[in-house]
């Protein structure tokens, strides 16, 4: 029986991979970029005002929407994270320049944009497309259907059949195609928004069915979580946050919401617009400590988000290999500089530790596997490289088990080859 081509994708938080495979095989789709082709792919946009482009609003993605915004911040609006928002049903549609996206035309624009980049690698065709879901949606109250119904409208057109599969299932069979003899793996998936974890009866190669899932279990946290950790505590105080404002004769707490958005990055570019400004504006004019909210408002007026991201994102970098680092950031009106340990950082993350530690003894359960029986804990995503993550797999199975590679593209690679299997509804979500 010929199998079809496979084309497995990766839509993550923060980037995007893709991998074609076939007779078997599976490669990292190269993607073009401003110095050099890269199968990393960021997931952001771009947008910006030009009367030459019909519709008069022009867009880039990736590593090309970077360049865009660096180029002219005030211009532009900047959207990342933007599948944060894909099972929120208080998500309807982002408003960019006055012009209404929902997040299956966000979506579309970003594939399309990722697909010029590809040589033609992911142009449609007679091919099978496998597409990573997370086992839990970021967001409060995700809505898997909803999710599902604007993934189906976002992949449409991208190939013969489309089939969803979860997440850390696609980083198992790439894990499987690197080792040779059996074992029971827990796969745990770390990216921008969630973490994954799935338990996987690895066989023999030549096995009729080469990985066996035993169980899956997820929670919305993962790196932007840890993000908006070191906002709430170096960089909202500045802002307004605990802070009151006057309202006829009485003095109220300043809604929390306000600062909800603007620690969240797929959030914090949205709330450029006229009605939350004009809102603030009016929220500085009763606020005890005005200066604070003006700060607030000159971030998000300067469209600033890229920048503070750099900045977070630098000092998370640096608190994975040193014991202390340095925090600068500057721009808008606003100007910190501080000293954080990594003992720090972790007390602030230590919340989001606990419950990513639920979800795994979920899994186990789930599974019906004790620790003890875990052969292998093979660990991918960006924010699988945070020490304390490592740390909590470290303790719970022994740093022997701990296996790693391909933290940015394990999970491409496996769906593709996935995409191969003769019978895929034995993977499907």
């Amino acid at each position: 029986m010929t199998q079809l081509p496979a084309l497995g994708f990766d839509f993550g938080t923060t980037n995007s991979v893709a991998a074609l495979a076939v007779d078997g095989r599976s490669e990292l789709v190269q993607l073009a970029g401003p110095e050099r082709a890269d199968p990393v792919f960021r997931s952001a946009l771009c947008f910006w005002q030009d009367e030459d482009v019909r519709g008069g609003l022009a867009v880039a993605a990736g590593p090309w929407a970077i360049a865009e915004y660096l180029e002219f911040p005030e211009g532009s609006r900047f959207l990342q994270s933007f599948k944060s928002v894909a099972a929120s049903a208080s998500f309807e549609h982002a408003i960019v320049f006055e012009k209404r996206l929902r997040f299956e035309e966000l979506g579309r624009t970003f594939l399309g944009l990722m697909a010029a980049r590809a040589g033609g690698a992911l142009d449609g065709g007679a091919r099978r497309v496998v597409v990573g879901r997370p086992v839990e949606y970021a967001g409060s109250r995700p809505d898997d259907a909803l999710a599902r119904q604007r993934y189906d409208m976002m992949f449409a057109g991208f190939g013969a059949e489309i089939h969803y599969v979860y997440e850390p299932l696609g980083a198992a069979f790439s894990y499987a195609s690197r080792i040779e003899e059996p074992a029971t793996v827990l796969v745990a998936d770390f990216g921008g928004g969630t973490s994954d974890f799935s338990v996987v009866r690895i066989e023999a190669p030549g096995a009729a069915l080469r990985c066996v899932p035993l169980a899956h279990a997820g929670v919305g946290i993962a790196g932007d979580r840890f993000d908006q950790r070191i906002v709430e505590h170096l960089v909202l105080p500045l802002l307004g946050k605990g802070g009151s404002y006057r309202s006829f004769d009485k003095i109220l707490d300043i809604p929390g919401g306000w600062f909800t958005d603007f620690s969240d990055w797929s959030r914090l570019a949205l709330m450029r617009n006229r009605k939350t400004l004009a809102e603030l504006e009016k929220l500085k004019r009763a606020a005890l400590d005005p200066e604070a909210i003006g700060r607030m408002i000159a971030v998000i007026e300067g469209e600033l988000g890229y920048q503070l991201y750099h900045a977070i994102g630098g000092l998370k970098r640096a608190l994975s290999s040193d014991e202390a680092a340095h925090f600068h950031f500057e721009g808008g009106e606003l100007a910190i500089e501080a000293d954080v340990t990594r003992a720090e950082f972790e007390d602030w993350i230590a919340p989001d530790i606990a419950r990513i530690e639920a979800a795994v003894d979920r899994a186990l359960t789930m599974a019906g596997t004790e620790p003890q029986a875990i052969d292998r804990v093979f660990l991918t995503g960006g924010t699988s490289l945070t020490p304390r993550v490592r740390r909590l797999f470290a303790e719970r199975f022994g740093t022997e088990k701990l296996a790693t590679g391909g933290e940015l593209t394990s999970i491409a690679h496996g769906l593709a080859l996935i995409g191969q299997e003769p019978d895929i509804a034995a993977w499907t979500a």
